[in-house]
């Protein structure tokens, strides 16, 4: 494979002399491969290696991008870069001002390398076997990949950072069927690259078979408002897709309803919520030292105590929101410019035990895991991959999978109990702007929610 480390020096060679406001430039080569079954047979496998990079100019306000597979002729990449950004700019360029960093971080776990292909078809075949042991299964699903990419960032103001990344993905889907019922269960897993977080899952993945069957014969939930306590991946969803989402600055500077409503100062919830976003978390799927503007990961409180008092920037929106940048500019490789994307979203930890969330309903609802959902806005719709009926305190039978729509803010402030219990999801991957699926993670403790409205599926 070529060696970018060499290229990156004539990069910056070239970078010098250009009249840009400001030039940024990516390098990038990657490792990957792919397994994919659909019902008893393999469908798909094999690996891939690819290189490329990217130059991005700012003059005037306007960006000019240019990405490419061919590292030769890298002074007409930038030039083209300029070109197109003096076609666009008409304005003062605005860039919140960063520390210049020089950092090359060692390679973390880069274990499903040195793993051969085969040895992971051996593995994903013991779990499709379990799978195809239960009855009543119509189809299932199995997709495994993993990629360890190293990228070379390098600006005008003379930063230049190494940084490596590993990542592994794994899911599960079991489909049953009876009598033209139809109902499905699965199981999404991932890690910064430790192989181990997907061995020995061989109960689990029974497990979601057999529930899936399960599920045929659980009885439907009247529609209706309940109290409802949310799992912690549930909860992490939420939290991404219903919140997270929200506090990308360049969706509020973009959006005059979002930007009245997403005021700093308002509030949102209880004294317990606190809702963060941080790649500085370590090992987590949405973790990394830098972000793809060369800005330092942080921590950032999007909602503390209840009140809103953060959102999530680049350092573009941070400068056109008077606002620092928060290292969250992140592209999903080199043929996407950086845009506002979240890391590790979560609820910090109350201090309930799931006992003490659920000992004082009368009647409710425990929602786990999930299906999928759509959200507009402040209003959202998630399907719960799990549902039990919750009588006097005590978990009792289960449901069909629910359906739970509502405003997000009025949510948010019916949240009147938050769990001891933190867990993060790691599975799944988050789209926007064309740019999917990039790793992320999301988690929360057990939350309790008042006059949810739930609809049964």
């Amino acid at each position: 494979m070529t060696d970018i480390r060499a290229v990156s020096r004539q990069l910056a060679d070239a970078l010098k002399g250009h009249r840009a406001d400001y030039i940024e430039a990516r390098l990038e080569e990657s490792q990957r491969s792919h397994i994919t079954y659909r019902g008893k047979e393999l469908e798909s496998a094999g690996q891939s290696t690819a290189v490329g990079g990217n130059v991005r100019a700012l003059v005037k306000g306007g960006w000019g991008f240019v990405s490419f597979n061919d590292l030769t002729d890298l002074p007409d990449r930038i030039e083209r870069a300029v070109k197109q950004s003096k076609l666009v700019g008409k304005e003062e360029s605005r860039l919140a001002p960063v520390e210049t960093v020089v950092d090359t971080i060692a390679n973390g776990k880069d274990v499903p390398l040195t793993i051969p292909l085969a040895e992971k078809k051996k593995l994903l075949d013991e779990y499709n076997e379990i799978i195809w042991r239960t009855p009543h299964l119509q189809t299932s699903v199995i997709a495994y990949g993993d990629s360890h990419k190293k990228t070379i960032f390098l600006n005008s103001a003379g930063s230049y950072i190494e940084q490596p990344r590993t990542d592994i993905t794994l899911r599960i889907s079991a489909v049953a069927a009876d009598d033209g019922e139809v109902q499905q269960a699965g199981l999404s897993l991932g890690s910064r690259g430790d192989f181990g977080a997907i061995r020995n899952l061989h109960q689990q993945v029974e497990e979601t078979a057999k529930h899936a069957v399960a599920l045929l014969s659980a009885p439907r939930l009247k529609g209706g408002d309940y109290t409802v306590v949310l799992d912690p991946v549930l909860a992490g969803v939420f939290v991404h897709e219903a919140f997270g989402h929200l506090s990308e600055a360049d969706h509020i500077y973009q959006n005059e309803r979002l930007r009245e409503i997403m005021v700093l100062g308002k509030k949102f919830g209880g004294k317990e919520l606190n809702i963060i976003d941080s790649a500085a978390v370590p090992d987590l799927r949405g973790s990394y030292k830098y972000d793809d503007e060369g800005v330092a990961a942080t921590k950032t409180y999007l909602i503390k105590e209840g009140k809103l008092v953060g959102r999530l920037h680049s350092r573009e929106t941070a400068a056109r929101m008077g606002e620092k940048p928060t290292g969250n500019a992140r592209a999903i490789n080199y043929r996407f410019p950086p845009i506002v994307r979240m890391t590790n979203t979560y609820i910090e930890p109350g201090k309930g035990s799931f006992e003490e969330l659920i000992a004082g309903i009368k009647e409710g609802v425990y929602a786990k895991n999930w299906f999928g959902g759509t959200t507009s806005m402040e209003m959202f719709t998630f399907s719960a991959g799990e549902a039990y009926m919750i009588r006097n305190g005590k978990l009792a039978e289960m449901l069909r999978p629910v359906v739970l729509t509502g405003n997000v803010f009025t949510t948010l402030n019916n949240i009147d109990a938050i769990g001891n219990d933190l867990d993060m999801n790691q599975g799944g991957g988050c789209g926007k702007g064309g740019q999917m699926p990039l790793p992320v993670s999301n988690g929360s403790p057990h939350i309790r929610i008042r006059q949810c409205l739930v609809g049964g599926s």
